[in-house]
């Protein structure tokens, strides 16, 4: 990513800017051996939710996080280009995700975006926004073949 694709709206705040490099980066290194590093980027209060829960704190995020993670073989972000506005940020992702207990160890694909608000170095709201459908529905053994079938009927 270069700085010329970064979409911004007002005045440049570098530790926004560094932050959200320091977030890519453990998200794409973060692992079941490595939740210690959550504390280098959120703040102690942090707000989180995703499709599946909510979240308060950083023990319960971490806590959240180690177990989403004690199955996952890889997981890997490409990211794209933010859009920031102050201290608020989004920013579009595609997961790549292997874990032990979906399509088998299997490689998935999965479309998301990050909102996130970044207050003095540190990330103290983040909202991950993905199709659960495209996580999960659509790899299990029977209903995956089904929703797949009628999401390719719609459209």
């Amino acid at each position: 990513m270069s700085t010329a694709s970064i979409i911004e709206m007002g005045n440049r705040n570098s530790s926004v800017h560094e932050t959200l490099n320091r977030f890519q980066q453990l998200f794409n290194n973060l692992c079941a051996g490595n939740m210690a590093e959550l504390n280098s980027i959120y703040s102690d209060n942090v707000w989180f939710q995703d499709p599946f829960c909510t979240v308060r704190g950083i023990d319960e995020l971490t806590e959240y996080f180690t177990g989403a993670y004690a199955n996952v073989i890889s997981c890997g972000f490409e990211f794209g280009d933010p859009v920031i506005s102050g201290e608020n940020v989004c920013i579009p992702w595609v997961m790549s995700l292997q874990h032990k207990r979906i399509r088998k160890g299997k490689a998935v694909k999965v479309d998301g975006i990050s909102q996130l608000i970044i207050r003095e170095g540190r990330v103290t709201s983040h909202r991950d926004y993905f199709d659960v459908g495209q996580l999960l529905y659509e790899n299990l053994p029977l209903m995956g073949g089904v929703i797949r079938w009628i999401r390719n009927q719609a459209g």
